[in-house]
């Protein structure tokens, strides 16, 4: 098998967890044709290596710098530690509701589990199963990250943080967030009904008021078409001349 990697100015050794004791016993060989390859820096390099007599042998490809080791390919897929995680996490969450927070971090191979800490502390998966914890009712998801709580209780408010971390490398922990739990505004509710209610109620008495003034009445025959009245002329004698018939607009 061999891996590929871009060069550097660093060293990469070999190591097999299964070499190690079964050389000791003589029951396996590993076979590098070129313990040493130079490559010019940001060129891509090939690292051969060979076995035979293992069975089921786990490979790693492990990089060495200085006293540090860290590895690189496992299962035949290249590792990366985590990055560090981001969080989404409500500033204030009502008391009796549910409240969601998530984690994530996109950098690390094979993927991250998540852990939650609240103020400090590591939130187990089960809260019954911790005194600290045990008046909460939450549910906490290691692989997805996401940390629900149903219903929120007073006691859930903390400081929260998220640690993410997949065997290889450093584990990264995100900032840490203050989620508020808070009762219900119940006064506010019922304040904002209650004026409602009067802006109703004035709106109604305006109307009604109105109407008792004879304001829609006056309105109404401002508004009609005017009439014409005509008037018969009476009758009268031949060569009298006297106006008897009008009109009324």
């Amino acid at each position: 098998m061999g891996t590929k990697a871009k060069a550097g100015r660093k060293q990469l050794l070999l190591f097999t967890s299964a070499i190690l004791c079964p050389l000791v016993l003589g029951k396996g060989t590993v076979h590098i044709p070129e313990p040493e390859v130079r490559v010019p820096e940001n060129n891509s390099v090939k690292l051969p290596c060979s076995y035979s007599g293992f069975s089921s042998p786990r490979v790693e490809w492990k990089f060495v710098q200085g006293d540090t080791t860290s590895l690189v390919c496992y299962n035949s897929k290249i590792t990366v530690p985590p990055s560090k995680p981001t969080v989404n996490i409500p500033s204030s969450a009502t008391i009796g509701n549910r409240a969601v927070l998530t984690c994530s971090e996109q950098d690390g191979s094979p993927p991250s589990e998540y852990t939650w800490f609240k103020d400090g502390v590591q939130m187990p998966t089960d809260p019954k199963n911790n005194r600290a914890f045990i008046n909460s009712s939450y549910t906490l998801n290691q692989k997805s990250g996401e940390l629900v709580f149903d219903p929120v209780s007073g006691s859930d408010t903390g400081e929260y943080t998220c640690q993410a971390r997949n065997g290889y490398g450093t584990s990264m922990k995100s900032k840490t967030v203050r989620m508020e739990a808070v009762e219900l505004n119940v006064g506010g509710i019922v304040a904002a009904v209650l004026v409602t209610l009067i802006l109703l109620g004035v709106l109604i008495f305006g109307i009604w008021f109105a109407y008792t003034r004879g304001y829609f009445d006056r309105t109404k025959k401002g508004t009609s078409s005017k009439k014409v009245i005509y008037s018969q002329p009476a009758a009268r004698s031949e060569g009298e001349f006297k106006q008897t018939s009008s009109f009324l607009v």
